[in-house]
């Protein structure tokens, strides 16, 4: 990318710059396990950042579906002093 060029954010039209995109881009790919805990980690291109990000994303999703799933038959198994004490747990 040419660094004369710049992106349009979705507010306002103002401008976001090459050097803030590949920032962001960094800061990424620091956050992405797949990528972080690569050797190569230095030379992944933009794209495939994002589509890591992605993918991380969706599997956080299902996670926490699961995750859900597995909580509402655990309540429904217990007895409802149990539930009670868990929902107000997960409350707070």
């Amino acid at each position: 990318m040419s660094s004369r060029r710049s992106r349009s954010r979705q507010s306002g039209g103002s401008r976001i710059s090459d050097d803030q995109i590949n920032d962001l881009v960094s800061k990424l790919q620091q956050l992405l396990p797949e990528i972080r805990n690569s050797r190569r980690s230095d030379k992944v291109s933009a794209s495939t950042v994002l589509q890591e990000t992605c993918n991380y994303i969706r599997n956080l999703h299902r996670e926490v579906d699961d995750l859900s799933e597995r909580l509402s038959e655990l309540l429904a198994t217990t007895d409802t002093a149990q539930a009670a004490v868990i929902r107000s747990l997960l409350s707070q």
